[in-house]
C-alpha cells in the first residue's frame, strides 16, 4: 500500500491533500479488517467440541444431553433448596405425630384408642338382640371422650335414638291416632331421660303431661315421688336425674339404642311398648375431670285407650308398666336421684361401683335379657 502511494505521488499530478496521519491510520484499520475477514483454521479443543455435539444430536433429548437434561436439572436444584428451607419444621412435625398419633385428623393408622370419631354408628335396632354387645377395647373415658371404651360409642345421639316405626292403621283404629300414640309415648321418653333440665334433677313436666290424671294411683305418685322421694315414692322408675350438687354430665351427649313397636291394646286402643336403654357420662360437681358411666334402661307398656269405651282422658297415655334397671348407681338411697361412683372411689369402697350390690354380675349393656327378674341390686361387669 505504501509502494502505490509513493507512485501516485511521482507521476506528475498533484499529490494528495490527506496528511501522512490520515493515511498511515487508514492503512491500519485496512489490515486489521482483513485479518478479521480471513478464515481461521479450527484449534484442536474447537474441533473435539464440534465432534462431540454432533455426535449429540444422533441421541434422544432428555437422556443425558440438551435442554431436558438441563431443565431436570435445574428442578432438582430448586426442589433441593426448598427442601433446605422446609426441612427441619417437617422434621419437627413428624417427631411430634410419632409421639403423639392423635393429633392427626381421623384415623390414619387404624388406632381409635381414646377417641370418639372414629367409629360408624350402628344402625337402628329393629329386633329383640340375642346377645349383649361385643367386648370393646379398655378404655378410660375422658372428658373429650366420654363414651371411650364403651359399646354405646358407636350408640345414637340423644333423641335421635329414639326412632319412631311408621304408623299404620288398626284394624278400626285410624292411623293418626296409631300415630298421637306413638307420638306422645317419644315425648315421655325424651323428656324423662334426656331433658338436660330434668337430668340435672329438675321436674319433668312435658313427660308428666301425656299421662292420663285418671289413671290411679300414677300421675299423683309420680309427682309425690318428685316432690318428696322415698322408698316407696322412686321417681327413678321413670325418670333420670342425678343430684346437681354431687355431678354433672359430661358434656350434652347422652347415648340411646332401643326400639318401640306398636300393636293393637286390650282396652281397644293403641299400645306402645317401648324399650330403651339410656347411657350418661358424668363427672364430680367439685370440679374433678374423672369421668364415669351411668347406665339405665327402661322397658315401658302404655296405652292410648279407646275413650268411648273407657274413661280416660282422650289423647293421654295409660302406664301398664314401667321398669327400671341402673348399671353404676349406689344402691341403698332414695333420694329420687341417681348416684354414680368413680373409680378412684372404687379403690377405697365397693369396686362394682355397687356399694350393697348383690348376685353375679350384669352386663348394662345387654339388651337381650329381661329386667326385673334379677336382684333389685346387681353388680355391673362393666359401666
Amino acid at each position: 500500500m505504501s509502494d502505490r502511494r509513493s507512485e501516485e505521488s511521482s507521476g506528475g499530478e498533484p499529490s494528495s491533500s490527506i496528511s501522512d496521519e490520515v493515511w498511515e491510520q487508514f492503512l491500519q484499520d485496512t489490515e486489521r479488517d482483513i485479518r478479521k475477514s480471513a478464515p481461521k483454521e479450527p484449534s484442536a479443543r474447537a474441533r473435539e467440541v464440534t465432534e462431540r455435539l454432533k455426535r449429540q444430536k444422533a441421541e434422544p433429548e432428555g437422556w443425558r444431553t440438551g435442554p431436558a437434561w438441563q431443565e431436570r436439572n435445574g428442578r432438582a436444584a430448586r426442589r433441593r433448596r426448598v427442601w433446605a428451607v422446609v426441612g427441619v419444621p417437617l422434621a419437627i412435625a413428624v417427631a411430634v405425630v410419632a409421639m403423639r398419633p392423635s393429633l392427626l385428623p381421623g384415623d390414619p393408622f387404624g388406632s381409635s384408642s381414646g377417641t370418639d370419631t372414629a367409629t360408624a354408628p350402628l344402625p337402628d335396632e329393629t329386633t329383640t338382640p340375642t346377645a349383649p354387645p361385643s367386648a370393646v377395647a379398655p378404655d378410660t373415658p375422658t372428658l373429650a371422650h366420654p363414651f371411650a371404651g364403651s359399646p354405646a360409642l358407636r350408640w345414637a345421639d340423644g333423641a335421635a335414638g329414639i326412632v319412631l316405626p311408621k304408623a299404620t292403621a288398626l284394624g278400626a283404629i285410624p292411623k293418626d291416632r296409631v300415630e298421637l300414640a306413638l307420638q306422645q309415648t317419644r315425648k315421655l321418653l325424651v323428656d324423662a331421660n334426656l331433658n338436660p333440665a330434668v337430668v340435672a334433677g329438675g321436674t319433668p313436666e312435658a313427660a308428666l303431661s301425656v299421662l292420663d290424671p285418671k289413671q290411679p294411683g300414677v300421675l299423683d305418685n309420680l309427682r309425690t315421688s318428685l316432690r318428696s322421694p322415698s322408698k316407696t315414692h322412686n321417681p327413678l322408675f321413670l325418670v333420670s336425674r342425678f343430684d346437681p350438687k354431687d355431678v354433672k354430665q359430661a358434656g350434652k351427649i347422652v347415648k340411646v339404642r332401643g326400639r318401640i313397636t306398636f300393636a293393637k291394646g286390650k282396652y281397644q286402643g293403641v299400645a306402645v311398648h317401648a324399650d330403651y336403654t339410656f347411657v350418661y357420662p358424668v363427672v364430680r360437681a367439685d370440679g374433678s375431670t374423672e369421668v364415669t358411666r351411668t347406665i339405665v334402661r327402661r322397658v315401658i307398656d302404655a296405652e292410648l285407650p279407646d275413650p268411648t269405651r273407657y274413661q280416660v282422658t282422650s289423647g293421654r297415655l295409660t302406664l301398664l308398666r314401667y321398669d327400671e334397671d341402673a348399671g353404676n348407681s349406689t344402691c341403698g338411697i332414695d333420694d329420687g336421684y341417681l348416684h354414680p361412683q368413680f373409680p378412684s372411689q372404687a379403690l377405697a369402697q365397693d369396686p362394682t361401683g355397687s356399694a350393697t350390690a348383690s348376685g353375679p354380675p350384669v352386663d348394662p349393656y345387654d339388651r337381650s335379657r329381661d329386667i326385673g327378674k334379677e336382684e333389685a341390686c346387681s353388680k355391673v361387669s362393666r359401666t
